[in-house]
Order: structure tokens, then sequence, then C-alpha cells
């Protein structure tokens, strides 16, 4: 009668079953390789402060003769735009032949507490741009702006039009208005200059809590349950690990620089009011009149479509394009879509208005 309801054979098989799995995902873990970003090769070739340039290796002999400067957020860091060579959205830029340059922004420390958004347009972009102007012996260059770097993308090439070919934003906000997003609804209520008199710079980590509440906490548990499902899959914990190692390393905000960012945008929504100045110069976004394209994701939890769509009606450009994908922010950069569809679509766009 008790072995009806009890198989006590069946009961220690799956138990062996059961730790000869935990054992084998055991020697799983320890032989994944930890970080999977950044591999396509590159070459450092330019540094200033905190700043360094990178060159990637052109991967054939016949190359897009106008070269493309990747401008990436001050939040987070670039390497999410270069994870695992299969998905690796850098990569595929490369292989198909664009000429390709990426800033990392470094990490910011006391000492950069007065660097102003001044710096960062006039003086760090610029010179990067200078410098790929006069090594590739083209008077103009592409921009690739993602996220705030797209918006740091538009305000250069406002200020600096005579440098710059063409424009692509990907997941860029430039009106603020909106309250679709919980960021864009409460950087209308936070204290940047309370934060700056606290910190001097913003320290990553209570950056990052607070992009991490943005995140359903159904999403942030499910992920950690899936994974047990797949610990015996070394590429899926390998690129989870890389993952997780970028969601929680943000770099800290210069202060000044975020004070006048959040002041300016989040609360103000000044750039598309045309009340945005840098150093005194207004920044005009009719002043661009390059070709642009602007990429959004359909189910962005960080960018509102609400604050990315609207760009144009206040660039200057004739020559607009924009197109929506049905992923997610992160999906733009690290996803099959990505891979077969957004990658191809920027490299595409911008071989065909290079020549």
């Amino acid at each position: 009668m008790y072995s009806d309801f009890f198989d006590i054979k069946k009961s220690m098989e799956e138990n062996i079953e059961a730790q000869e799995k935990f054992l084998k995902s055991f020697e799983t873990v320890l032989d994944i390789k930890e970080n999977q970003a950044n591999q396509t090769p590159r070459d450092l070739v330019f540094t200033e402060d905190k700043l360094k340039l990178f060159h990637y290796e052109k991967s054939t002999k016949t190359v897009n003769k106008i070269p493309t400067l990747i401008v990436y957020a001050l939040v987070n860091t670039p390497s999410m735009m270069d994870i695992g060579q299969d998905k690796s959205f850098i990569k595929k830029l490369v292989d198909s032949r664009l000429d390709l340059y990426l800033i990392e922004w470094g990490y910011p420390t006391a000492d950069d507490k007065y660097l102003e958004l001044d710096d960062y347009i006039n003086v760090y972009i610029d010179d990067c741009v200078d410098y790929i102007r006069k090594e590739s012996g083209q008077d103009k260059i592409n921009l690739l702006g993602v996220c705030q770097g797209g918006t740091f993308s538009l305000m250069y090439t406002a200020l600096h039009p005579e440098k710059i070919k063409n424009i692509v934003t990907m997941v860029t906000p430039v009106d603020f208005s909106t309250d679709d997003g919980l960021l864009f609804k409460w950087g209308k209520y936070l204290n940047p200059d309370k934060m700056v008199e606290a910190f001097g710079v913003v320290p990553g980590d209570f950056m990052n809590t607070g992009f991490l509440t943005l995140k359903p906490l159904s999403l942030m548990v499910n992920k950690y349950i899936d994974i047990i499902n797949d610990l015996d899959d070394p590429d899926y914990l390998s690129s989870f690990v890389t993952m997780e190692k970028w969601i929680f390393d943000s770099p800290g905000q210069a202060g000044m620089a975020y004070k006048d960012f959040l002041n300016s945008m989040y609360r103000e929504n000044a750039l598309i009011k045309g009340k945005m100045e840098i150093a005194g110069e207004k920044v005009d976004l009719k002043k661009i009149t390059q070709p642009v394209l602007n990429l959004y994701a359909e189910r962005d939890n960080q960018v509102p479509n609400a604050a990315s769509i609207p760009l144009e009606k206040y660039v200057g450009s004739s020559d607009y394009t924009a197109k929506c994908f049905p992923t997610g922010h992160i999906g733009m950069f690290v996803s099959r879509r990505s891979q077969q569809e957004v990658a191809p679509t920027v490299a595409d766009w911008i071989k065909k208005h290079s020549r």
C-alpha cells in the first residue's frame, strides 16, 4: 500500500540524476569564461584624461571611406555593444566594412567633479572627431550616438555641423516631457544640485540602484530562476555572467555635467525648446541638415518611444529616416534581431550615405 504512493527505486534514481546534473553544472560554472565583452580586435589610438578612443581593426580591404564614431552614454559602459562574437553588434558593423571608432568615457574620480557638458561636447567629442578626421584624411565623419550618447551627438552636430557627414541615433531621448517611463517621470523631481553637493561625483552604485528599480520585480527574479534550468550550458552561462557584469558596471557621473543634463533635459526640456546653451552658445537642432537615421525600440523601458520619435520635427534635415524594431532597449544591441535586422540597417544606411 505504501509503495503505491512512494516508489523508492524511482525516487533514488531521480535523486542520483539530480546529483549528477548538479555536479556537471558545478564543473560548468567553474569553467565558464568570465567576460565575453570587447572581443572584437581594436587598438587604443587616442587618450585624454579618463577618455579612451578605440579604432577597430578593418576586417576587409574594402572599407567604407567615411569613418564612423560611436558615442555611448555616460551611464554603464559600451561593452554591451560587443558581447560574444556571435552576437556582437560592433563585430557585425565591422564585418559590414565600416571603419569604426568608439569612445570609452572611463570612470570619473573626485577631480572630475567640475567637468561640464561643454567638456564632453566641445572638448572630448570634438578632439576625437578631429583626431579621426586627421587620421582618415576626411573633412567629415559619421556619428552613431547611443541613448544619452545620441543626445550628445545631436548637440555636437548642431554646434559643429561642418565636421559631420551623417548622424545615426539609437534609442535616443530628445523630448523629455513624456511621463511614459519612470525615469522620465522621476527626473523632473530629482534635485541634482543637492546630489552633486553631497557626492561631487555621483556614484555609479547610486545610479545603478535607480535604473534597477525601473525593471519589474518579476523580471529581476525570473532571470535567476531561468538560469537554474541552463546551468549545464556554458555558452548561456558565459553570456549571462557577462551581461550581469555589464549591468552592475556603472561609472560615476561627473557632478556638474550630471547636474547640467538633468536640469536642462528632464526639468526644462531645453533642447527641443531651443533654450539649450553650451558654453554660452545656443544649441539649435535646425542646424542639423545632415542625413539622419533615428532608430528606436518598441518595448524600450528606459527611453520611451515618445522621447525618441519627435526628433524629426526639430532637426533641419530633409533626408530623415526613422525605424522602430520590436525589441527592448538592450535587445537593439544584444539579440538575434540585432544581428539580423538592426546592425544591417545601420550598416546599409551609413554606406549608402557615405559615398
